[in-house]
C-alpha cells in the first residue's frame, strides 16, 4: 500500500455497518486504538452517531471518517429499491432474462430469481450501432419521446439506459439520456457507456440495472450522512468504502451506487493484508467468521486477488472491479442439523440474532456453533464483559436433540459439531487457494471476526499453515480495515488487439485518456496532485478465449514482451496450463486512479523478555477440545493483561470484549509488538 504525503492531527474514525452490529475504531492522535460496538439502527445513521458517541469521540475533533456499510448489499438481496425500468435497442429487451442460460445447482428444472426489471417495464427503442462504433441506425428521438411518457406514467424513479454497441460509440445512449432528464427531470438515468463501456451485452446490462437499482438509495443516503456529520461538527470529507478496496464521496457514489454492493466485505479482506505485512507476511489468508458467514480472502505477494465479476444474487453479475471474497453460511449461529441420511451438517442455516443460539436464552432450540462451543468450554458463559449471560442447560437441551439420534453423548456431539464447522471452513480456504494454484503452506492465516479466533488454529493445524495471527481487536478488524483504504476508481475501456502488433503509440494515447478521466475524478473529489497516483494494467486472453487475466504493466510503454511473459505465468498458475507458443490479445486496458488517504502509523510496543513474565489466568475451565479425548485444565487470560512479548502455551484461551481466542494444546501463542496474537504449533 502507498504511503499519504500527510499526517493526521485529530481523530481517524471508521465505522463498518453490519446486520447486527455498528462496529467503530477510532485512532487517536498518540496512535491509541479505541473501539466500539453498538447495535444496528433501522436508521443506520442512527447508528453511526451512536456508536461515535459510545465512543466518546466529537465529531469536531475528527479529521478523518471512512465508511462501509451492507445498505447496497441489503438493497439488492431484499430487492427493495424504486421502481426500475430499462431501455434498450429493439430487439434486445430479454437479455437480462436470458442470462448465460446456467443454473445455480444441478438441478434444470431450479429457477433463477427474476431479473431486477419487470418485461412490462422493459422499453425498446429503434436504433443500431455497429460492432465498430458505425451508425447503422438512427436513434428515433420521437420514439424516445414517447418511452419517456410511458414511464411517466408509471412513475418509474430511475432508469437504466443499454444499447448494443455502445461500448464503441456512446452517442445514442448519451441523447437518450438527454430526452429523459428533458420529459423525467426527477428520475435518475444511468447509461451502460458511463458505467461499464465494455463488450458482453448481457454483463453490461446486468451491471448497469443493478447500479441504476442502487444509486435512488445510495445517493439520498449519502448526502444525508454527509449532512448530518457536518451538523454535528465534521468538516472533511465523508469516504465510502466500495467494493474495489478503496473509497469514493458521496458525490460519486451518486452516479455509481453499484460499487458499494459489497463494502462491508471488502473491508475485512484490506485489513487482513495490513494486519499480516505488518507482521512481515507478504502471503496471507483472511479468516473473517461471524454470526452468519464467513469470509476469505488471499493475498499473494502483497496484492490482494480481485475479481472483475461477481455477484450478490446468482444470475446477475456485478462487473466493477471488487476484492475477491468467497463467502459461505458458517458462522457462530450456524445451526446443526441431520439430513435425510442421518449425517450430521452444519450451515448455511443460522439462528440470526433472532431467534439466536439456544444459549442465548431467547426462543432460539436449534444447536448452534456457539452452543457447541459453550458445552466444551471454549467460550464461557458470559460474553461481552459480562453484559450477557449464556444459558448452558438451554444449549445442552439443544445438543441432544443432534446427540440421540446419532447415539453420542452432549460431549462428543459438540465436538463433532464444531469439527464439521472446521471443515466447511477449510473447504472454503481451499477454493480461494488450492483451486487457484496457491499453497495454503506458503501463507499465513489472520483469524478475525466475532468468532474467528475460536476456530482460526484449528483451521491452520489442518491446512498445514504454519502461523495463525488473531489481530488485537478481532470483533472489529472490518472497521479498521475500512480505514486503510485509499480514494480510487477503476476505469476501462474495450482494445481489441494482437498483443505482437500492438501499436504502443496508440496504446499509451489510450491509457492517457483513461488516466485523465481518473484525474477529473480525483480532483472532483478534492485530491490534490502530489496525492494522485495511478496504476496501469492490460486485460490479457488467448486468442479465441473469452475469460482475460489482468496484468498490471508500467509507463511509457516501450515493449509487451516482460507483459505477456507474466500472462503466461499468471495463466499456468491460475488455470494450471499455458501455451507461449499461441497468439495474445489485448482485450481490455484499465486505470487504477488514486488519492492518498491519510495514514496513522502506530508505534511498535517495546517486548519484554518473556523469561521474566508469568501471565495470571482470571480463571481455570475445564475444556474439552475438538480433537482431545478428555477435558484438561485450561486458564483463561485477559487478553488486555497480555504485554508485547508475553508467550502462553497452550492449552489455553484468551478472551477480550469482541472476541475468544482459543490456543489449543500443543500451540504456543506470542504477543508481538504490534499486539497482534502469533499462534504457532509444537509438533
Amino acid at each position: 500500500m502507498t504511503e499519504a504525503i500527510s499526517r493526521p492531527t485529530k481523530f481517524r474514525t471508521a465505522v463498518d455497518i453490519g446486520g447486527t452490529f455498528t462496529d467503530v475504531f477510532v485512532q487517536r492522535p498518540d496512535g491509541r486504538i479505541v473501539t466500539a460496538k453498538y447495535p444496528t439502527q433501522a436508521d443506520p445513521i442512527e447508528g453511526v452517531l451512536a456508536g461515535m458517541k459510545q465512543a466518546g469521540v466529537s465529531w469536531d475533533d475528527v479529521e478523518f471518517f471512512s465508511h462501509g456499510t451492507t445498505i447496497a448489499t441489503n438493497a439488492l438481496i431484499t430487492r427493495s429499491f424504486p421502481k426500475i425500468a430499462l431501455v434498450t435497442t429493439e430487439g434486445f429487451r430479454d437479455v437480462i432474462e436470458i442470462r448465460r442460460g446456467d443454473r445455480e445447482s444441478w438441478d434444470p428444472y431450479q429457477e433463477v430469481a427474476p431479473p431486477f426489471v419487470p418485461r412490462r417495464h422493459r422499453m425498446t427503442v429503434r436504433e443500431r450501432i455497429g460492432y465498430d462504433g458505425t451508425v447503422l441506425e438512427p436513434l428515433d428521438e420521437q420514439q424516445a419521446r414517447d418511452i419517456a411518457r410511458i414511464l411517466r406514467r408509471r412513475e418509474i424513479e430511475t432508469i437504466a439506459v443499454c444499447f448494443v454497441n455502445s461500448f464503441t460509440n456512446p452517442a445514442h445512449e448519451n441523447r437518450m439520456a438527454e430526452i429523459l432528464a428533458e420529459e423525467l427531470p426527477d428520475v435518475a438515468v444511468t447509461t451502460s457507456s458511463d458505467v461499464l463501456p465494455e463488450i458482453f451485452e448481457y454483463e453490461r446490462f446486468s451491471t448497469t440495472v443493478a447500479n441504476a437499482a442502487l444509486v435512488p438509495i445510495i445517493g439520498p443516503y449519502a448526502r444525508t450522512l454527509e449532512a448530518r456529520l457536518a451538523e454535528n461538527g465534521y468538516e472533511h470529507d465523508v469516504l465510502l468504502l466500495h467494493s474495489g478496496g478503496g473509497v469514493m464521496t458521496p458525490k460519486m457514489a451518486e452516479k455509481y451506487g453499484a460499487r458499494l454492493a459489497a463494502s462491508g466485505i471488502a473491508a475485512g479482506a484490506i485489513a487482513s493484508r495490513h494486519i499480516a505485512r505488518m507482521c512481515g507476511y507478504e502471503n496471507s489468508i483472511g479468516f473473517d467468521m461471524g454470526g452468519t458467514s464467513t469470509d476469505v480472502s488471499l493475498t499473494d505477494a502483497g496484492v490482494l486477488g480481485t475479481t472483475n465479476t461477481w455477484s450478490v444474487e446468482f444470475g446477475y453479475p456485478i462487473c466493477f472491479p471488487s476484492i475477491e471474497v468467497l463467502t459461505i453460511g458458517a458462522g457462530g449461529g450456524s445451526i446443526a442439523w441431520l439430513d435425510d441420511a442421518g449425517s450430521l451438517r452444519n450451515g448455511p442455516q443460522s439462528a440470526g440474532s433472532d431467534p439466536g443460539p439456544a444459549c442465548y436464552g431467547g426462543r432460539g432450540e436449534a444447536a448452534t456453533n456457539t452452543d457447541a462451543n459453550l458445552i466444551l468450554g471454549t467460550v464461557g458463559t458470559k460474553l461481552a464483559g459480562g453484559v450477557k449471560e449464556l444459558d448452558v442447560a438451554g444449549a445442552r437441551a439443544a445438543i441432544e436433540r443432534i446427540a440421540a439420534p446419532l447415539d453420542l453423548d452432549v460431549d462428543t456431539a459438540a465436538q463433532s459439531i464444531i469439527k464439521v464447522a472446521n471443515a466447511n471452513m477449510a473447504d472454503a480456504i481451499r477454493l480461494i487457494s488450492i483451486r487457484k494454484g496457491h499453497d495454503p503452506r506458503d501463507f499465513a492465516l489472520v483469524g478475525f471476526g466475532g468468532a474467528g479466533p475460536l476456530h482460526a488454529a484449528y483451521l491452520g493445524r489442518d491446512l498445514g499453515i504454519p502461523t495463525v495471527i488473531i489481530p488485537p481487536h478481532p470483533g472489529v478488524t472490518s472497521a479498521m480495515g475500512c480505514m486503510l483504504v485509499d480514494i480510487q476508481h477503476d476505469i476501462t475501456t474495450m482494445y481489441l488487439a494482437d498483443a505482437a502488433e500492438a501499436d504502443l503509440d496508440h496504446l499509451t494515447r489510450s491509457f492517457e485518456e483513461l488516466q485523465a478521466q481518473g484525474r477529473e475524478r480525483l480532483v472532483a473529489e478534492h485530491v490534490a496532485p502530489t496525492d494522485m497516483v495511478f496504476e496501469y494494467y492490460l486485460d490479457m486472453r488467448y486468442s479465441g478465449q473469452w475469460r482475460a487475466i489482468s496484468v498490471p504493466v508500467s509507463m511509457p510503454l516501450t515493449d509487451l514482451g516482460d507483459v505477456v511473459s507474466t500472462f503466461h505465468a499468471n495463466h499456468l498458475r491460475e488455470h494450471n496450463f499455458a501455451s507461449e507458443d499461441a497468439a495474445v490479445e489485448i482485450y481490455r486496458i484499465s486505470v487504477r486512479a488514486i488519492g492518498l488517504t491519510p495514514r496513522g502509523d502506530v508505534a511498535p510496543a517495546p517486548l519484554i523478555d518473556p523469561a521474566d513474565f508469568t501471565a495470571t489466568p482470571t480463571e481455570v475451565r475445564e475444556v474439552l477440545f475438538p480433537d482431545e479425548v478428555a477435558r484438561l485444565r485450561t486458564p483463561v487470560y485477559d487478553r488486555s493483561s497480555l504485554p508485547a512479548g508475553a508467550v502462553l502455551a497452550g492449552p489455553c484461551i484468551v478472551d477480550q470484549l469482541d472476541s475468544t481466542t482459543v490456543v489449543p494444546p500443543r500451540t504456543t501463542a506470542r504477543v508481538d509488538e504490534w499486539g497482534n496474537l502469533i499462534l504457532t504449533y509444537t509438533d
